[in-house]
């Protein structure tokens, strides 16, 4: 996930968040992502945000060392629940 899939990411997260009658979680499968970069995990901060403004959780189910690694050097570790590890 990196500056060319992350704004799909975003919108996906986005429309799934604030969609009336849409999901009451949302569940981010990261089993198969092998690559984030900081504008992926920009994403994934910003859905964070929008899921706490529409009091709906977000869960990260199963992400790779390589996120995981991402989201404590960043500092981000504790802003998430992961699943599935």
């Amino acid at each position: 996930m990196d500056l060319d899939r992350a704004p799909m990411l975003r919108n996906a997260l986005h429309t799934a968040i604030t969609r009336p009658g849409g999901p009451a979680e949302i569940v981010v499968d990261l089993a198969d992502l092998f690559f984030c970069d900081s504008v992926g995990l920009n994403a994934l901060i910003t859905a964070r945000h929008d899921v706490q403004e529409h009091g709906k959780p977000l869960l990260l189910r199963a992400p790779q060392r390589q996120f995981l690694r991402l989201l404590d050097l960043a500092g981000a570790d504790t802003l998430f629940t992961i699943t599935g590890t």
